[in-house]
């Protein structure tokens, strides 16, 4: 049976590779497709694409989203992918692959409200959306078929073209019986993929598959499985649970699982991004508490704007640090309650920053994560003044800035002080 997914016709006789009602190429044949329900949708270059709509003029060339010489790219266009271009990757790297890319900075308030917009779209097909990234999120369309009288397999086809046709940006599918392969599928075909894995040919299809498709697998224990002789996850399909988890820990587990094709794991509606960070690569590297200090304040309100766009509040405070010589590290601080305040995150963090200082850093960031809902945010006893304080000025900063702009008003210590002592930071 094969189901079009531009006419959404259904033809149990064709077996071509196209459509027999309207000639499209994109047609789906698979023995389980009536079955599968777990999806996961992933956008195809989220912030490229939302560029290239916007500017009718970079369609058709290679675009990089990231900084400056010395940031790093956030996301690249499938253009500038032939090149070699890929997330993470140094901006002055990409730029000598690609010279005539046109870079543009992130513009993370667009970007978000754009997701928000997806989101509402993927709620409307299923109340079972996991998101896991502003970009991407598990559906669980099982037991949908009576609401939307169609297949899932039919549902995320037109759910696919409504993101299209309503915000102008394209996604891929992958569809499966669990997350762990709905995951691989969505990567199979990009961009615009619809792929499907079904149960019967999961261990036969992950065979021949590297093993660093498996969640979890990061670079370094690729490097420890490879010593070991473990390159393909038909190499892990052979050892016994056991051994992996007594050879390599908890991973084991799921090194055993995965590559069999098994994953418990449910689409949790409730569960959605684990933690909210921002940070900045310098111009040129930045020694010195004094100047630091200024940046750090500035990354801690556009971390507290980003908390509470997200309605969210974060107990677990990170600050991160690249050197000079790109040596990255992270400090971390437990709040006694969750937060969402500018000032408390920087309170709580500034003698991080200051035990610190003494380096020479070309990075600096700051992130929250055990995240609780807004409503839990800034809880104290009534008694506590300072922080009673501090949710008024920011709420009235807030409220200033959400109607003249967020350079409109700002505290002293943004300031940097480098020139002059002007005034001295509380």
């Amino acid at each position: 049976m094969t189901f079009c997914r531009d006419c959404f016709a259904w033809d149990t006789k064709n077996a071509n590779s196209s459509c027999n009602f309207c000639g499209s190429p994109k047609v789906v044949n698979h023995k389980e497709i009536l079955k599968l329900a777990i999806a996961h949708i992933d956008c195809d270059a989220f912030y490229a694409s939302i560029e290239k709509r916007d500017d009718k003029s970079l369609i058709g060339q290679p675009v990089i989203i990231g900084g400056g010489s010395r940031g790093v790219v956030a996301t690249a266009c499938y253009i500038a992918r032939i090149y070699g271009i890929h997330s993470a990757m140094p901006m002055f790297k990409a730029l000598r692959l690609c010279p005539t890319a046109t870079v543009i900075r992130p513009n993370m308030n667009k970007y978000i409200k754009i997701s928000k917009e997806i989101r509402k779209l993927m709620l409307e097909t299923t109340p079972m959306v996991e998101p896991i990234s502003i970009d991407e999120a598990f559906l669980d369309l099982s037991g949908t078929e009576r609401l939307h009288r169609s297949t899932p397999t039919e549902t995320l086809a037109r759910l696919a073209s409504k993101i299209y046709d309503e915000l102008g940006i394209t996604v891929s599918i992958g569809l499966s019986y669990n997350k762990f392969l709905a995951k691989v599928a969505s990567d199979l075909n990009k961009p615009k993929g619809f792929s499907l894995i079904g149960e019967k040919e999961a261990r036969q299809f992950l065979s021949e598959r590297p093993i660093g498709i498996i969640m979890g697998v990061g670079k370094r224990l690729q490097t420890k499985l490879k010593k070991d002789g473990i390159v393909k996850i038909k190499d892990l399909q052979k050892k016994d649970a056991s051994v992996l988890v007594n050879k390599y820990g908890q991973i084991g587990q799921q090194l055993a699982t995965f590559s069999q094709g098994i994953d418990l794991r449910k689409v949790n509606p409730v569960s959605s991004v684990k933690s909210i960070s921002t940070e900045t690569t310098f111009g040129t590297d930045v020694t010195g508490l004094d100047n630091l200090r200024p940046i750090f304040w500035n990354l801690c309100e556009a971390l507290s704007k980003r908390i509470k766009q997200q309605c969210k509040s974060g107990k677990v405070v990170t600050v991160k640090f690249k050197t000079f010589d790109f040596q990255t590290f992270t400090r971390r601080r437990t709040l006694k309650n969750p937060t969402q305040l500018a000032e408390v995150l920087y309170q709580a963090t500034r003698e991080i920053l200051a035990r610190e200082s003494g380096k020479s850093y070309r990075l600096l960031g700051i992130g929250v994560s055990d995240l609780y809902e807004a409503d839990y945010a800034d809880r104290s006893d009534l008694l506590d003044l300072n922080l009673s304080k501090s949710q008024s000025i920011e709420k009235t900063i807030d409220s200033i800035r959400e109607k003249l702009g967020d350079d409109s008003i700002k505290k002293g210590r943004s300031l940097n002080r480098d020139k002059k002592n002007l005034l001295r930071t509380a």
